[in-house]
């Protein structure tokens, strides 16, 4: 229907395609303003009159083809046309849309490959919850694409190579055992690497000692490679622990180690094209004329860096699964090193490089609560979701003891409580960790989603049968309450564009939350079960699109949706 506006706007205004008027339409702030408003600004310099002119002559010429647009009338207000929709049309529209395969989404992507480099924890360290933002962020761009019709592969790109595998060698050789490390794992790992970079601070042969020890790993000593291997092993048992917790799978754990012997490769090659430049001792990429530090490709010791192996996966990347684009979720820190590294594949003559996507995040805070931290400042992912798991069940044991598969449920209250109040936040921002706000059923939170979606199936488990959609009378629907429900249904497909488009799963969150609120309105205001038949029927198949979207929604940010809570 807004296309079909759009085209009819394109032929009474020259110079303006179909297309543009799509964009320039918009909705307005409150409902008594119309279903869809054009605003007149940026027509006036193309038709050379007063923006209010334009927007009187435009609502005159709607007006007067509103039985071909399906508009029941378009009103003037100011240098606005606002257009009200005839809403037995609309909401036919709406639910036919809603009833096709993927609800209604164009799969624009198909047969467009996209690598999500997301989550990348690094070994010998616990999983703390840095890793968790890229975690849930870059999952939930994968889900949005793959809805989309992209062929979506998901890259953990562990760190499991560098100079800190060298420190952690000498560290354990120094201060730890084979026994300690079998018996206590991770922890063991990260307290003698804390242990290190303290004695180092006061004694220089230690730096030279890890050095060392890196560049017998760059040469495929036995001994060196053995030990980071065994140090690796227990890092993936951590990591796959949270994984689990999560629910997230990954198509490549291929990470740092795999571009090691790749990097010789790509010194030849920027030799070759003339980029490699000496600099103490070091080679690098000049980046000064774009207002960049060089780009570090090998060290003074010839051993690679994080730089030249991105580098290396990058060219990897794209030969093996010639990607349409490849993404990049990280903290914002690291928004230098990206910028270095698509310059240099961009300098190498890839035209391609525009392809490479840095999708930068925000820190976490833990507000006056500090669930678990060691040694300072490091706070664990795995305690956040089991405490946020516990309090669920708590929870669950106190409004509903009689419930069904209460761990279950708690499960997915408690670890989508925690991955929607990371993502109903912009990405960007800094988020301020509150157990208040993240188990709250009532407020904007991932457990009052879930919970609408368990009133919906609710709903419909008493009435017992399969809705029939053929029986529906679009006009029992009309009223105010419902008809909000309908117009915020139909904007899942463009929310989920939005998403992708921006790199901001916050759109599907915040879009899911509005549909759950109106849901939650139209429950309470509009009877159901108890509503004569023909409205009846109306109401459930409103009641059956509405657990479908927001069912599908929670998926695309990770969140699972328990039948009853």
């Amino acid at each position: 229907m807004k296309e079909k506006i759009s085209q009819y706007l394109s032929s009474i205004v020259e110079d303006l395609s179909a297309e543009e008027f799509v964009t320039l339409l918009e909705t307005p702030p409150e409902e008594e303003m119309g279903d869809l408003a054009l605003p007149c600004f940026g027509l006036a310099k193309k038709m050379h009159k007063n923006p209010q002119l334009i927007a009187a002559e435009i609502t005159e010429k709607l007006n007067a083809q509103k039985e071909v647009l399906d508009i029941e009338k378009s009103e003037n207000a100011g240098a606005y046309c606002n257009i009200y929709w005839k809403r037995e049309a609309y909401i036919k529209s709406c639910l036919e849309k809603l009833q096709m395969e993927n609800l209604g989404v164009e799969q624009s992507g198909i047969g467009k490959t996209i690598c999500m480099d997301y989550s990348s924890p690094n070994i010998a360290k616990n999983f703390h919850v840095g890793h968790l933002r890229t975690t849930i962020i870059g999952n939930a761009l994968y889900k949005i694409y793959q809805k989309l019709g992209f062929d979506v592969v998901r890259i953990n790109h562990l760190g499991d190579w560098g100079t800190q595998f060298g420190k952690l060698i000498v560290a354990y050789k120094l201060w730890s055992n084979e026994e300690l490390v079998k018996k206590k794992g991770i922890e063991e790992l990260l307290r003698i690497y804390v242990k290190f970079n303290s004695e180092a601070e006061h004694n220089e042969r230690f730096i030279t000692e890890a050095r060392e020890w890196f560049v017998k790993m760059e040469q495929n000593d036995s001994e060196a490679i053995a030990i980071w291997e065994w140090f690796k092993q227990i890092s993936m048992v951590e990591f796959e622990r949270v994984y689990a917790l999560l629910g997230i799978t990954f198509d490549s754990y291929v990470g740092e180690s795999f571009y090691r012997d790749k990097v010789p490769a790509l010194v030849e090659e920027l030799k070759k094209k003339n980029l490699l430049s000496k600099s103490q001792g070091a080679q690098v990429i000049d980046l000064e004329k774009y207002q960049m530090p060089p780009c570090l490709i090998t060290k003074s010791d010839g051993s690679s860096i994080y730089h030249s192996r991105d580098i290396a996966a990058v060219l990897y990347r794209k030969e093996k699964y010639g990607f349409a684009k490849c993404i990049y979720v990280t903290g914002l820190e690291q928004s230098l090193h990206f910028k270095q590294v698509f310059k240099a594949i961009e300098v190498m003559g890839y035209d391609w490089a525009e392809m490479l996507v840095h999708v930068p995040y925000g820190l976490v805070s833990l507000a006056g609560e500090k669930l678990s931290t060691r040694n300072g400042n490091i706070i664990y992912a795995e305690d956040i979701l089991k405490e946020s798991i516990r309090r669920a069940e708590t929870a669950i044991l106190e409004k509903n003891p009689n419930l069904e598969n209460k761990e279950a449920v708690a499960r997915m209250v408690g670890v989508g409580a925690v991955i929607f109040h990371d993502l109903y936040n912009q990405r960007i921002k800094n988020i301020d960790f509150s157990w208040k706000d993240v188990l709250n059923f009532d407020g904007t939170t991932g457990p009052y989603v879930q919970y609408t979606y368990a009133r919906a199936k609710s709903v419909l488990r008493k009435y017992g049968k399969t809705v029939d959609f053929d029986q529906v009378d679009c006009n029992a629907l009309a009223d105010n309450v419902s008809y909000n429900l309908v117009k915020i249904l139909s904007g899942y497909e463009e929310a989920v564009k939005n998403a992708a488009e921006k790199y901001e799963p916050s759109v599907v969150a915040r879009y899911i939350m509005n549909l759950a609120a109106a849901f939650n309105k139209f429950y309470h205001d509009c009877a159901i079960l108890k509503a004569e038949e023909t409205v009846k029927q109306a109401r459930l198949a409103l009641t059956e699109l509405t657990q479908r979207v927001l069912y599908d929604g929670c998926r695309l940010l990770g969140l699972e949706c328990p039948e009853e809570m």
